[in-house]
């Protein structure tokens, strides 16, 4: 009955289908050492924040957890109680960081407290702990779960349910091309922005003289995969990197730096006699023209040592082709790791047909709305209709950015929206700000987190790259995260669209 009232699970086969469980493990008693992490994380959680387990109503544990929102305390007291839930006898009590955050953000009375995410991360371990025991078979321990309802359709789309086992970070590889870039601070009263007769912007400068520039920045490994290797990293998971690099300063310059941020380079490849990609981005305020030449690299697929949680496949080159028909059946191979598709230049222009078997296998699609328009062949009027057209091609979860206007995510039979985090100054550098969004959803799901967290982190991440100048320097870690969230405005969260 303790497991089933920390749920709130009504199901009729709970209890008869646990007690099959525990038949199936020769009686490992599971279900009792689980019930004894629970108490005792609760005890010391409660014990941290001041309380005493043998004598706190209900009501006193949520506003302490509340209160410990508030004076900064919660999070070193809830370290470890994803899944810790507590019933002192008027329903239960999270314990999970998230649900506290948003009780006490929300100011959420105690008959409306949040327990979704505590439960859900419940939901799963007793899914894993089961699933991990030597004498059962995991396609009897996910049918019995579905029967007593521990797999409900409210946790489509979560990955909660196939998060690593606990003291296991996540793992990702990141595939694309990899550059050099060499920000330049142009001067505004030598330079300025002209429109043409057709709406588009110029850029324009003195010809044929010498104008100063107010400075140079040069970043090193950059690119959609590399930004998302450094922000999956910074975001706690285990990060590997598959690009390309010649064989000249720049190269040794980007490898040193991807090393520092704990990024495994083992699958980068460094081509001989050959010049690594260098960019010069012309900076006029918080905009920026960039200059790009891509060289001629090998574009050959490594296979990794042991296969990736996720995979994230993102700008690279036309030439790449071959690499594309490879990861395919490498993906096919080893079904367990989900793609993660964020489209770069060269995939718009191959367009959905010749990428219908990538689309298909994709588990997350993350574009804007007007590359939206251009995959389906759709007008961008319609952010349901959009989504539903991506959702044909094959991937199970659809991220659209909308500029200002926030961004969306889509799956199951949900359309979710949430605003841009605001900006704590004008932007500085809008470099890297998608890539940003994109890579911290990925980060949320692959560490078990729901997609409507998801689409909270994610915004944040953006807004914090475009305070500082290149694609990487304003990357968060997970805590940071967590303190802009606890101090989100009251309108910053998800809302579900109706049709």
């Amino acid at each position: 009955m303790f497991l089933k009232d920390l749920l709130a699970n009504n199901h009729p086969l709970f209890t008869a289908n646990l007690q099959l469980l525990e038949r199936a493990t020769g009686g490992a008693g599971i279900d009792t050492r689980l019930i004894a992490d629970i108490t005792h994380k609760a005890h010391a959680a409660m014990r941290t924040l001041g309380l005493d387990p043998a004598d706190t109503t209900t009501n006193e544990l949520y506003q302490a957890l509340n209160s410990a929102v508030q004076s900064g305390r919660a999070e070193p007291a809830l370290t470890d109680t994803e899944f810790v839930l507590l019933n002192l006898g008027e329903g239960p009590v999270s314990f999970n960081l998230r649900d506290v955050v948003e009780n006490a953000h929300h100011e959420l009375h105690y008959a409306e407290r949040m327990a979704a995410h505590a439960q859900r991360h419940l939901r799963a371990e007793i899914i894993r702990r089961y699933a991990e025991n030597d004498r059962t078979h995991d396609e009897l321990v996910h049918q019995l779960a579905k029967e007593m309802g521990l797999k409900p359709d409210s946790d489509d789309g979560h990955p909660d349910t196939n998060r690593p086992p606990a003291g296991k970070a996540p793992t990702i590889l990141a595939v694309g091309d990899i550059f050099t870039d060499a920000f330049i601070k142009l001067r505004e009263d030598q330079a300025r922005i002209d429109t043409d007769p057709d709406g588009s912007k110029r850029l324009s400068m003195p010809f044929g003289n010498k104008p100063p520039y107010d400075r140079v920045d040069i970043v090193q490994a950059v690119g959609p995969s590399p930004n998302a290797a450094v922000a999956c990293a910074r975001l706690g998971l285990q990060v590997s990197l598959m690009a390309w690099l010649g064989d000249d300063a720049p190269a040794q310059d980007s490898l040193n730096y991807l090393h520092d941020e704990h990024i495994d380079t083992a699958l980068v490849t460094k081509q001989k006699d050959t010049k690594s990609n260098y960019y010069f981005a012309l900076r006029y305020g918080a905009d920026r023209t960039i200059l790009v030449k891509n060289e001629e690299y090998d574009y050959t697929w490594k296979a990794p040592a042991t296969a990736p949680d996720w995979l994230y496949l993102s700008l690279i080159s036309e030439s790449s082709w071959q690499l594309h028909v490879d990861l395919l059946a490498y993906l096919a191979e080893h079904p367990q790791t989900k793609l993660v598709f964020q489209p770069g230049t060269f995939h718009f222009q191959w367009g959905a047909e010749k990428l219908a078997g990538i689309y298909k296998r994709t588990r997350l699609l993350v574009l804007n709305r007007e590359e939206a328009a251009q995959v389906t062949g759709q007008n961008t009027e319609s952010v349901a209709a959009l989504a539903q057209a991506l959702h044909a091609l094959g991937p199970e979860i659809v991220v659209i950015t909308d500029g200002a206007d926030g961004s969306y995510a889509s799956y199951g039979d949900k359309l979710l929206t949430i605003p841009n985090y605001p900006d704590p100054a004008p932007p500085f550098d809008r470099t890297g700000a998608g890539d940003a969004f994109a890579s911290t959803i990925v980060a949320a799901l692959a560490l078990g987190e729901s997609i409507e967290t998801a689409l909270t982190w994610a915004p944040i991440n953006s807004m914090s790259v475009v305070q500082k100048l290149g694609a990487q320097a304003g990357l968060l870690h997970r805590d940071e995260i967590e303190k802009y969230l606890h101090d989100a405005p009251a309108d910053y969260h998800t809302e579900e669209l109706k049709a």
